[in-house]
């Protein structure tokens, strides 16, 4: 065997046997000089080593007990217990918040003096946030009061700064209570001092988040703060999609929907963070977001903000910093965060030299970067109009065909179509027109959309639209507009759509054991989302701009329209149908009509349930009788399906058979109650106008008189000349008497011809008079009564006997 394949198991022994006469203790390995020490440092200051900076990264305040958090697990599946259970009826006598108010105090006294601690573990931090929902006001100042001096710690921490999120999202409630002055009044004491409103906590806590607000926007965890701080100062963004979807990041919104619901364990919503009190804020939070800005300006240089625009952490931060500039009116600015990311357009716009402008190249790499994208489309809307007619004319006119069909890019031009002015819009449309139909083969929709919408909003000729919809669909013939409908919801052009129908008719045909053969074609033809979109914007149109729409509506046959309404994406567009103010009533009412006969198909469905009560809901009382009376052969087959029978809760068949007036009087009732209170008020006010001016026009005009009677005479002398039939209900009804005319129970002496004086009559029906008037219900025909008995020879008037000689 050649030496180099032998063995040498020998030698482990000699190994062995020398490390046994190794000393234990060897020599020291020579220590580093001075010079390589730190700059001027004594030589007992001994760096931390890595350990040490890992456990003060993760837990700066400590580490809880292990017995702290055991009990902390238990809160957390207490209060879970309670929130599903909340819908679940209590006894009126029992007070179901009293348990859960010892239980939660209990909680919060043990977490007192470690609220830093729990804000950073891992574990605990889900349930602080989540115990936070059931804080009360005070609890609230108490909590936020315990973290002053921490808050850029906590910012820049992994776990406490979901919990400085939660927190400023929950503070708007109670600093809106503060501001329309609701704040419970708190005994003070000398030991612990005074406790400051929420207001100014978070106000000293933007102040101390201030100097390092430049840092903070580029750290990973303390960017989500900082946005929800910017978006607790601005209530303006509240309403937009800044504080849904760049609040927390996809990651952070997807762990925390499966933590399972939040919301307060108290059944009573009184100093809780159940319901929305509103947004109010005081001006003194206008002012902390305006020194942010100015801070950030003041901060970080040019090339600093560009650079935030590519970043993928600082992006979404400087999305809402550019958001709170325009709430601002900070825009507009020499050296503002816009013109830095304009690359100087705010600037030439001031001096007046918007022609110089020239194309930058980084604002074309930003317009096609997946993330830089969001941060231009606040650009292009929230710009000054005149820096948007720049970046128009600079950035998007004659590259409006590339940009629309580029992946990125065409999200960007359809926010900047959304701006455009009429001949801006025309230019455009001109200028796509060769590739309408290569923006449906791509399915990027966007732009001819926003143009949609656009024309919608500027209520101008939608001639160009409707040519721009039916050339991207490659609709040539009169006949084929009937397809455009199913056409746009499959997002394929006329001549595809025809094919695809008929290659699936044919596998259906020939392949009825195989069931996959045909779901390529069938798949192909299934409503997209583009399309649905593309129809609803359509239907927004004038009248006369969207009927082709509604006329390919209507070519549609039965089994093709109940196919649609049982799908989810098809079916939002027949509820814009029946929604849009610009569809007129008739075609609404014969969408409606056209299902009679069908209803009991349509509503068994989940989605078709749904079309089905919106049908139901547009109808009124006659056209609801002509759809329950259709139903009543299909009254079985409503109840046993799952979702029909509540469909037929609604139509009440059983009362409709029985007594029909009785149910008409009750859908009647139903419709008045649905309809909205401010039509009734702008109604019940227009009504009272035209009868106060029928009144003045009738008061004025002058009638010919005729000869007056005696029973005339005696209704105008008891009544008053200007009281009508109708309104002599009303008049004994009126808690006060008119001083221009005459009182009921005031009435004029009788003509001559009358037997008695009307003092007589008068004391003699005086209490009958008093009860007539008091019943709140005495109507005309006691009012008649009454004026009849004083009428000369009237029946109530015993006849005098005369005297005998």
């Amino acid at each position: 065997m050649p030496r180099e394949n032998r063995k040498r198991g020998k030698k482990h022994k000699k190994q062995q046997e020398v490390e046994k006469f190794e000393p234990q203790n060897p020599p020291r390995e020579p220590e580093p000089p001075t010079d390589q020490l730190t700059h001027a440092e004594p030589s007992w200051i001994v760096s931390k080593s890595n350990e040490d900076d890992a456990q003060i990264s993760e837990a700066p305040f400590g580490f809880l007990d292990l017995d702290v958090k055991a009990y902390f697990r238990t809160v957390d599946l207490q209060i879970r217990e309670w929130q599903e259970r909340q819908t679940e009826q209590v006894e009126a006598d029992v007070d179901a918040n009293e348990d859960k108010r010892t239980f939660f105090m209990a909680a919060l006294n043990e977490m007192q003096g470690k609220e830093k601690q729990l804000a950073t573990d891992p574990e605990c931090s889900i349930i602080l946030e989540r115990m936070l929902y059931s804080m009360d006001d005070f609890v609230r100042r108490v909590f936020v009061d315990s973290l002053t001096g921490s808050y850029e710690v906590l910012a820049r921490n992994r776990f406490a700064s979901h919990v400085c999120q939660t927190l400023f999202a929950m503070s708007k409630e109670t600093i809106s209570r503060e501001v329309q002055g609701t704040t419970p009044e708190i005994p003070q004491s000398e030991d612990q001092g005074e406790l400051r409103t929420l207001t100014q906590l978070l106000l000293d806590a933007c102040n101390e988040l201030l100097p390092n607000i430049p840092a903070l926007v580029r750290d990973p965890f303390a960017s989500h703060v900082v946005r929800s701080l910017l978006v607790l100062l601005s209530p303006g963004l509240e309403d937009s999609d800044v504080s849904q979807l760049t609040v927390r990041s996809k990651k952070s919104r997807a762990w925390k929907a499966r933590q399972g619901q939040m919301k307060s364990v108290f059944n009573d919503e009184s100093g809780k963070s159940t319901g929305r009190s509103g947004s109010v804020t005081p001006p003194e939070f206008s002012l902390s977001a305006r020194r942010i800005i100015e801070v950030v300006r003041d901060g970080l240089g040019e090339n600093e903000v560009r650079a935030m625009a590519a970043d993928k952490v600082a992006c979404p931060t400087l999305k809402v910093l550019l958001e709170v500039e325009a709430e601002q009116d900070m825009s507009n600015e020499r050296g503002s965060l816009m013109d830095r990311v304009t690359v100087g357009v705010i600037s030439a716009c001031l001096d007046e030299s918007s022609e110089d402008v020239q194309e930058s190249d980084f604002l074309g790499t930003l317009m096609r970067d997946a993330n830089a994208s969001h941060v231009l489309e606040t650009i292009v809307t929230r710009s000054p109009p005149e820096a948007f007619n720049v970046l128009w004319s600079t950035y998007f006119e004659q590259s409006l065909v590339r940009l629309s069909v580029h992946p990125v890019a065409n999200f960007v031009a359809a926010k900047a179509v959304d701006r455009l002015s009429e001949v801006q819009l025309a230019k455009a449309l001109e200028e796509l027109r060769p590739i309408w139909k290569k923006l449906i083969q791509t399915t990027r929709t966007g732009v001819l959309k926003a143009a949609i919408e656009r024309s919608s909003t500027l209520s101008i000729s939608s001639d160009s639209i409707k040519e721009a919809v039916l050339s991207a669909f490659e609709v040539k013939k009169l006949d084929q507009q009937k397809l455009l409908v199913p056409c746009v919801l499959a997002m394929l052009p006329v001549s595809d759509y025809t094919g695809a129908v008929s290659k699936s008719d044919g596998e259906t045909k020939s392949a009825k054991s195989d069931k996959h053969r045909g779901e390529s074609a069938f798949n192909s033809l299934e409503p997209k989302v583009q399309g649905s979109l593309l129809l609803q914007s359509l239907l927004k149109l004038p009248e006369l701009s969207n009927q082709f729409v509604v006329d390919s509506i209507f070519a549609l046959n039965i089994d093709e329209r109940i196919h649609f309404s049982h799908n989810p994406t098809s079916s939002r567009v027949f509820d814009l149908l029946l929604d849009s103010p610009s569809v007129p009533a008739k075609s609404k009412r014969q969408f409606v009509m056209d299902f009679i006969g069908h209803y009991h198909i349509l509503v068994d469905d989940k989605i078709g349930s749904r079309i089905g009560d919106r049908c139901w809901s547009f109808s009124d009382t006659f056209l609801k009788e002509k759809i329950a009376r259709s139903l009543l052969s299909n009254e079985q087959d409503l109840a046993a399906s799952f979702y029909g029978k509540f469909f037929a809760r609604n139509l009440n068949l059983h009362l409709l058979q029985r007594r029909p007036e009785e149910w008409r009087n009750i859908q009647s009732s139903r419709a008045n109650a649905q309809r909205p209170k401010v039509r009734q008020t702008l109604k019940a006010s227009t009504s009272k106008a035209r009868a106060e001016n029928s009144a003045e026009t009738t008061s004025t005009k002058r009638k010919r008189k005729r000869p007056e009677d005696e029973i005339d005479a005696l209704f105008d002398g008891a009544f008053g000349k200007r009281v009508k039939k109708a309104a002599l209900g009303e008049a004994s009804r009126d808690a006060q008497p008119q001083k221009t005319e005459p009182s009921i129970t005031a009435i004029s002496p009788a003509p001559e011809t009358a037997r008695g004086s009307t003092e007589e009559l008068l004391g003699r029906d005086k209490r009958s008079r008093l009860d007539r008037s008091e019943q709140s219900d005495g109507g005309e025909t006691e009012q008649v009564l009454a004026a009849i008995k004083t009428a000369p020879g009237g029946p109530s008037q015993p006849k005098k006997k005369k005297k005998k000689p």
